[in-house]
């Protein structure tokens, strides 16, 4: 019966990471449309039915591509820095509650913040062994960028963990059946929001990747394969960090498609805000992580906290 379920564990992992990689190509398939009609064009329309095979073939085309070899690069390290953030991206997917056969994380958002805060190293990795200049300042940004607003991302959860007492996401549907967290706390569920985008270098706040002054930052020298895994990580995050907004603020985990529609919605947010919105300086986005997130993060902590102890 162990040798079963377990069967049954990794059988469903596996529909997990398919379903979450054809999310992914989906997701990129999305975002070139919207791109496209928000600056009146097109976007993708040629390969397949209205494009729907573009994300397929620019795979293909990635993965078949010569991968370059650079003389003067940490080769291990440059090498495989794609893979590991590209492996962390999808180990994060297994803190989603299940209802069936799968993992049930009772401590779902430590184990999440445990891998998101090693993505940090693999940015660092892939911006130091590629040795270009470029590369290891684009890497610094990102690293500085990402380091400031996990406090920030970490302190605004504590506010929503300390509300109902549990690690487990499973538990965010319960406290949510009358009211949902965004409107008990909009500010914190904005502050959230933005910092989510900041965490996955997402316009406005996309500087490791500022063209016209770093040339793609910290993945400049990747291409073919290693270029195809970054971008999957980003994506994979994007999806994740939309589905983890939605258990939080928007009414819990529950298998219905009202669930998927919301998930969807805030992805298109991600998408909708690169279309719009022009590049944040860098200073300014330091500025607004340390003397605005953080004070009103640190003061609904201690507002919750003065309201949990007050009703116990």
């Amino acid at each position: 019966m162990m040798i079963m379920d377990l069967l049954n564990i990794i059988i469903g992992i596996l529909i997990l990471l398919i379903g979450v990689l054809i999310g992914v190509a989906f997701l990129v398939l999305l975002e070139r449309k919207v791109l496209g009609y928000i600056q009146i064009r097109k976007g993708p329309n040629k390969v397949g039915f209205l494009g729907l095979l573009q994300p397929f073939s620019d795979a293909i085309k990635l993965f078949s591509k010569e991968q370059v070899y650079l003389n003067y690069s940490n080769y291990i390290f440059y090498y495989f820095s794609p893979v590991l953030s590209f492996m962390l991206s999808l180990m994060i997917w297994m803190v989603i509650p299940y209802y069936f056969n799968m993992i049930m994380f009772n401590m779902g958002i430590l184990f999440f913040l445990c891998c998101i805060s090693l993505g940090v190293y693999t940015i660092m990795i892939a911006g130091w062994s590629s040795n270009t200049n470029y590369s290891l300042l684009g890497g610094l940004r990102a690293v500085a960028q990402t380091i400031s607003y996990e406090v920030s991302l970490i302190l605004i959860m504590m506010s929503s963990i300390i509300l109902i007492m549990d690690f487990n996401l499973m538990k965010y549907a319960n406290y949510q059946m009358l009211v949902w967290f965004f409107f008990l706390m909009m500010p914190l569920s904005l502050c959230f929001m933005s910092s989510l985008m900041a965490e996955t270098n997402r316009t406005p706040f996309d500087f490791a990747e500022g063209e016209s002054e770093l040339v793609s930052g910290f993945n400049i020298e990747y291409s073919s394969g290693g270029f195809a895994l970054i971008f999957l990580a980003e994506y994979s995050s994007i999806l994740f960090m939309s589905l983890l907004f939605v258990i939080m603020y928007m009414g819990g985990y529950n298998l219905s498609l009202m669930f998927y529609l919301k998930m969807i919605m805030i992805s298109f947010l991600f998408v909708w805000v690169r279309g719009t919105l022009p590049r944040y300086r860098y200073d300014k986005l330091m500025y607004l992580c340390w003397k605005s997130y953080l004070p009103v993060s640190l003061n609904y902590l201690l507002f919750f906290i003065g309201l949990s102890m007050m009703l116990n």
